[in-house]
């Protein structure tokens, strides 16, 4: 791998990762039309951390507030649970006591805080589906599933559940409303992503608007659902980005690092620009291009320009 290349994939990753349209898709395309060899599964997971770092820098403060939160009942439950009987009233719960003499703002304190107590277990039940789907087809995600025919098909099909998301979707229910249900359905879409093409932005945030709710909040929590899962595949990748299963771009430790730096700064970029993005506009702006974009790499397949493995 050039310098160039890793450059211009690491462009590529910060793009697209969060967008609807497939970063894994857009990684494999990329290096196979224009560089003429795959820079592998293993490239695309590395070089996600530095999107995953640019959502854990952009929602930070959520992150610390549902992280300690989480801890901190959990391990109070845990000591009431093993500790003397105490009363009702002493036990402890996700509800802050009266900070203020404003009580519409403490109610406001309550609430949020038992969120963010709920959406810390939503986010750790979601994840056990692609972790053990991730480990048991981990060779099939480096190499078969990233045949270009499978890539540009699932584009197309894949755009018209996002569609079809958009059209069906109520979007009547907000980020306070999400359920465990919610959280597991979006969960088990997102090993939809392991495939190439599907997107999984476009799958958690299309099964959130299938579920009714709002697509600020679907895509919300597609990106906060994403981050253990993104960051343990990238970790588990790391020593396979240097050899590539079969034929390939082969990127040095230094060419690996720039790639990952260069998408946090443009993944960065395209979190805060998505989220302004969804909150006027639906996702059927990405459909038309999915769509575009499949079945130019079928034309390009079909006349032999390019190679399907």
């Amino acid at each position: 791998m050039t310098w160039v290349q890793a450059l211009v994939l690491g462009l590529v990753q910060g793009l697209t990762e969060f967008l609807p349209i497939s970063s894994s898709a857009h990684l494999r395309i990329v290096s196979s039309v224009f560089f003429g060899a795959d820079a592998g599964a293993s490239f695309t997971a590395v070089t996600q951390l530095g999107t995953e770092a640019a959502v854990l820098v952009y929602f930070a403060k959520d992150i610390w507030r549902i992280a300690i939160t989480w801890c901190t009942t959990v391990w109070a439950k845990l000591r009431v649970a093993v500790g003397p009987k105490v009363p009702v009233h002493d036990q402890p719960t996700t509800r802050l006591p009266v900070m203020t003499a404003d009580n519409q703002h403490h109610f406001a304190l309550e609430a949020q805080r038992e969120l963010d107590y709920r959406i810390g277990w939503y986010v750790i039940i979601a994840t056990i589906p692609i972790g053990v789907l991730g480990l048991l087809f981990k060779d099939e995600i480096r190499t078969g599933a990233r045949n270009l025919w499978l890539v540009s098909f699932m584009l197309i099909a894949f755009a018209l559940v996002i569609a079809a998301a958009e059209y069906y979707g109520t979007q009547k229910r907000p980020m306070d409303k999400l359920t465990t249900r919610d959280g597991l359905i979006m969960g088990f879409a997102q090993c939809l992503a392991l495939i190439p093409g599907v997107s999984r932005s476009g799958a958690t945030s299309s099964a959130g608007l299938f579920l009714g709710l709002e697509r600020e909040a679907a895509v919300r929590f597609s990106f906060l659902l994403a981050i253990p899962a993104v960051t343990a595949s990238g970790l588990f990748s790391l020593p396979d980005a240097f050899e590539p299963a079969g034929e390939g771009l082969n990127a040095s430790g230094a060419q690996l690092l720039v790639a990952t730096l260069v998408s946090f700064v443009v993944g960065y970029i395209s979190v805060a620009w998505l989220l302004k993005f969804v909150a006027k506009h639906s996702l059927n702006w990405f459909v038309g291009y999915r769509i575009v974009l499949g079945l130019i790499i079928m034309g390009l397949l079909a006349g032999g320009v390019i190679s399907a493995i």
